[in-house]
């Protein structure tokens, strides 16, 4: 079973040093994803726009700048309020987002007691994965007719084959 911690919130989309539209996000983590958080923003179109980047690279943002290329994070203070900048950039365009430090803090705070830094290699299920490519390789072993594939796992191609 996966355990998922989620967090509501308002973002602003900074459009102009003095022009900022908020912005209803979704930030997510799962623990079967366990180095990566997932932020989905509704912005008014068909479909909410998705971005996927390393926890760490969020955690280090809310204490000082980091990233570099498509994702970038760096704590700010604008009248007297701590946020929390993210530098997003795309082939579709760029955006510029603020987000309360608090709340990104304390939702970052909920998944490192869910998945300690160090512990997520121990919920990728690496080994569950492995028996099911090797199943799934079994069954292939019979080419469609019932024909046998002629190599085995046990022998090795002759050199040079």
């Amino acid at each position: 079973m996966h355990t998922v911690v989620e967090r509501e919130l308002e973002l602003g989309l900074v459009l102009s040093p003095e022009r900022c539209v908020a912005v209803p996000a979704r930030l997510t983590y799962r623990t079967d994803d366990p180095y990566a958080v997932h932020v989905t923003f509704h912005i008014g179109s068909d479909a909410p726009v998705n971005w996927t980047f390393a926890r760490e690279l969020l955690v280090e943002g809310v204490f000082r700048p980091c990233g570099e290329g498509d994702v970038r994070v760096w704590p700010v203070k604008v009248d007297g309020r701590s946020l929390v900048c993210m530098a997003l950039d795309s082939p579709d365009g760029e955006a510029l987002l603020e987000a309360p430090a608090t709340a990104v803090s304390a939702w970052l705070e909920r998944t490192l007691r869910v998945v300690p830094p160090g512990a997520e290699q121990g919920h990728l299920e690496l080994d569950k994965g492995l028996s099911e490519l090797f199943a799934m390789a079994s069954r292939d072993e019979l080419r469609p007719g019932g024909e046998s594939s002629g190599w085995s796992p046990d022998e090795s191609p002759e050199p040079g084959a």
